[in-house]
């Protein structure tokens, strides 16, 4: 059996925040999802994080999360004790099983890191460690003739010829868990900070005589902790650069891999080009050619082959068709499909519509619960008048119709096929088929009018 102990307890006082460390976000979900998903892949038989500070909130946050045991630590003293604190919950069945201890706020180590430790186990414990051009202030790891793991020395307490050992300690371990309740229960906080360390194990293993074996991350950002926000931020530009250079190694043209943000699930077709400056959220998908814009922010949606986003668009939880033409400086909200070939022109906002095939709306418009049939053209100053202040109610436009700038259509409202609308309507009756509807009023000219003038 696998068990996994999160420590999430910290207070994270650099942070300067009311909210928990492991709460904050890097590439726009909580550090502690972070290490949740990537040990999730491990397949772990259970999983006990240990809380303190904000302990209801971390919680709540992770309510969604199956299977998941909270353990509160609590006064904190040291992470050997908030271990001793997920004891009661391990699961133990044989002399193989084993404990992997992480920590909230080191979000990157990768799943391959992980199994590659839980390897080097090898029937005892094993550490995870990295080797720095400069470890001054590290715990050195000094190993034996055979290479195995015999004590972690921190740098105040090493010697001259310990602190040239350029391999350190990072703080996560695998160890057989019988094994780690014993030691756990013999560490004391004999120590300047009164507190309970874990890599006191360490020392208790090699006393044990069960052999302490050593693993490495294959990149140095996957052991970064994160205890201020000048770290996180410096996380995150890291692990977007490393984002962005998967990307580019599926083929994605990105046109500065410096300027790409991505905050969830990103999956492209062949020959995608996305400019400078985009932010991707939640999960989207670009199929074969898709161009985006600089400075577009696309979340949840569906983007169809060879459909180009222009620059400053926002596209949220919508679909948009293959060839289709977005922006520049349109919003598609909520409920949004937009049709092949159909265009979408500058400040066009369209929420909970329909447009058809090749239909436009190419500029200044609003379209919200509306269907729009195919090659219909929505001129400029447009508005679906869909809500009363109480109820919405939906804009029907049925195919090839053609409706005049500066038109307000008051739903429930119908527009037949192949009908026009002349430019200022007011529609407030159902438009017949074919036919030219206009609401106006009768043009005058008012002589012998003159302009107010300003009194002195």
């Amino acid at each position: 059996m696998l068990n996994i102990v999160i420590l999430a307890a910290g207070l994270g006082k650099r942070m300067q925040s009311d909210l928990p460390k492991v709460l904050h976000p890097i590439a726009g979900k909580p550090m502690l999802a972070h290490v949740l998903d990537n040990a999730q892949q491990l397949q772990p038989d259970r999983v006990v994080v240990v809380v303190g500070h904000g302990a209801e909130h971390v919680q709540e946050a992770f309510s969604h999360y199956d299977g998941l045991q909270f353990v509160l630590q609590s006064p904190q003293q040291g992470t050997g004790h908030a271990v001793q604190q997920a004891v009661p919950e391990l699961l133990e069945g044989s002399a193989d099983d084993a404990t992997l201890v992480l920590y909230g706020d080191v979000p990157m180590v990768q799943p391959k890191t992980l199994s590659r430790l839980l390897q080097a186990r090898a029937g005892g414990m094993a550490v995870l460690t990295e080797t720095l051009a400069d470890p001054s202030g590290y715990g050195r790891i000094v190993r034996n003739d055979k290479g195995h793991v015999v004590r972690i020395v921190e740098h105040k307490d090493a010697s001259d010829t310990e602190r040239e050992i350029a391999e350190v300690n990072t703080g996560i371990l695998v160890a057989p868990t019988s094994r780690l309740k014993d030691w756990l229960a013999r560490i004391d906080n004999n120590n300047a900070q009164g507190e309970y360390y874990l890599t006191d194990v360490v020392g208790l293993a090699v006393k044990d005589g069960v052999p302490v074996n050593a693993a490495q991350a294959d990149a140095g950002w996957e052991t970064l902790g994160v205890n201020s926000r000048v770290q996180q931020a410096q996380l995150e530009r890291i692990w977007q650069g490393e984002l962005a250079r998967r990307q580019l190694e599926l083929g994605v043209t990105l046109a500065d891999p410096a300027r790409f943000d991505l905050r969830g699930v990103l999956e492209c077709g062949r020959d995608v080009f996305i400019d400078a400056g985009c932010v991707f959220e939640g999960r989207v998908e670009l199929a074969d050619g898709v161009r985006v814009g600089p400075h577009c922010v696309v979340k949840d949606a569906r983007i169809g082959a060879g459909t180009h986003i222009e620059a400053f668009s926002h596209i949220q939880d919508a679909v948009v068709g293959e060839g289709a033409r977005i922006g520049p400086y349109a919003r598609l909200r909520p409920g949004a499909d937009i049709g092949d070939q159909a265009h979408v022109g500058n400040f066009v906002e369209i929420k909970k519509s329909r447009l058809g095939k090749g239909a436009k709306a190419n500029h200044l418009a609003y379209i919200g619960d509306a269907r729009i049939g195919a090659r219909v053209n929505i001129g400029a100053g447009t508005i679906t008048c869909n809500y009363d202040g109480v109820n919405k109610f939906q804009t029907i436009i049925e195919d090839d119709a053609f409706i005049g700038s500066d038109s307000q259509l008051v739903a429930p409202v119908t527009v037949g096929r192949g009908a026009t609308l002349g430019a200022g309507t007011t529609l407030t009756k159902d438009a017949p088929a074919g036919q030219l509807t206009i609401s106006r009023t009768v043009q005058k000219t008012i002589t012998g009018w003159t302009r107010p003038i300003k009194k002195k």
